[in-house]
């Protein structure tokens, strides 16, 4: 047994719990005799990030450590720099 399970309650019931909306169904991931049917798409308080209809692909890419770290320096969103660096070189 785990050591933290001792400070659980327990007795809860099942009327202390929230209703499910129907939105948190839909979010919710599915099995079928244990098999994943559908994985879940967000919490259930917030939905998940909508389908691009355009996704990235994730590469494996070697640069040279200055070239990254000049990037990174830039902030948040640094990789998508290097995406819009690489098309305007590109010239798409």
């Amino acid at each position: 047994m785990n050591e933290n399970s001792a400070d659980l309650p327990t007795d809860w019931d099942d009327d202390d719990l929230p209703e499910w909306t129907e939105d948190q169904f839909q979010r919710a991931a599915l099995y079928v005799g244990g098999k994943l049917v559908r994985a879940a798409n967000g919490t259930l308080t917030r939905p998940g990030r909508p389908v691009s209809e355009n996704p990235k692909k994730q590469v494996t890419l070697r640069l040279d450590p200055d070239v990254v770290e000049k990037f990174r320096a830039t902030g948040k969103g640094w990789q998508s720099r290097i995406n819009a660096e690489l098309r305007k070189a590109l010239g798409i």
